[in-house]
């Protein structure tokens, strides 16, 4: 999927990840509706770094998911599922007659991320800390067998609490595992509460730094910085596991939900969904590139 995008001008490219990011968020709220309730807030902050890692970045036959060649995208955050989705869907993985199905008995799309269900799915996630272990793993294989793909592992900043992570970490950067990249969405919530309160992580960059990573801060709901960061964590000359870390904002392009006071799993009144879909469209009109 990366060879189109490649030859767009930066503005158009721009543009094009910015329509694809707007679908990602309205293909969640669609499944969220299903439901009634969901990890609505994650899909909707993390669907920037979802549509440049989909719809640009990573090599994928649509086709056939299971392609040996594909770059290898683990969802570590295994409830961002429904976000995870909604990047299948617009990359042409899953086809749009399963939205209505998602969470139901038999669904392809259940609740947390299962990979003998879902097409495209590289791993079970939702027992949190696990997914950057099996990345270090699937990074090393890759490495013997001379193959060009990467390994992206996308995982909560609620997993920094998990001393797996932290084991994981030192291991990448021992095997200088430069086919690595390691995406952690810094939106500063738990189940149970802020993330600085449950356990304070920060001055995170300079951590990463010393565990031996390629480190880069970004805003993570800044498209333009988020293309930056990926070509960035392609092109460095360095032999070394990469890292971006992404400021992001829950509920992000809904700003009725931006600003719940507590959006980790969001219940939405059956009467909201329609204002949710008109903010968000309203949203990207304003705001497109």
């Amino acid at each position: 999927m990366t060879e189109l995008s490649d030859m767009l001008p930066r503005q158009a490219l721009l543009q094009k990840l910015a329509q694809h990011a707007w679908r990602i968020r309205r293909y969640a709220l669609l499944m969220g509706e299903v439901q009634g309730e969901g990890y609505v807030g994650q899909a909707l902050g993390w669907s920037d770094v979802l549509a440049v890692a989909y719809c640009h970045f990573m090599k994928l036959h649509p086709e056939n998911p299971s392609w040996e060649g594909r770059d290898r995208f683990l969802l570590s955050h295994g409830h961002y599922a429904i976000a995870l989705y909604a990047a299948l869907l617009e990359a042409k993985v899953l086809d749009e007659d399963e939205i209505d199905t998602y969470g139901c008995d038999d669904s392809r799309l259940p609740i947390s991320g299962m990979v003998a269900w879902t097409p495209g799915m590289e791993m079970s996630g939702g027992s949190l800390g696990q997914g950057l272990a099996i990345a270090v793993g699937q990074a090393l294989a890759l490495r013997l067998k001379d193959s060009s793909a990467w390994v992206i592992n996308s995982m909560s900043d609620g997993e920094l609490n998990e001393g797996s992570t932290w084991e994981a970490a030192m291991s990448a950067s021992h095997y200088g595992l430069s086919n690595l990249i390691n995406l952690i969405d810094l939106n500063k919530q738990q189940a149970d509460g802020r993330t600085e309160d449950i356990l304070h992580f920060e001055p995170l960059a300079e951590k990463w730094q010393a565990f031996g990573w390629h480190v880069q801060r970004i805003d993570g709901n800044d498209l333009a910085a988020v293309l930056d960061a990926f070509e960035l964590a392609r092109s460095a000359q360095v032999d070394k596991p990469r890292v971006i870390l992404c400021d992001t904002v829950m509920g992000k392009g809904v700003p009725f939900l931006e600003t719940r006071e507590k959006n980790h799993f969001i219940r939405v009144d059956t009467d909201e969904w329609q204002r949710a879909i008109t903010e968000l469209d309203h949203s990207f009109a304003r705001t497109r590139p």
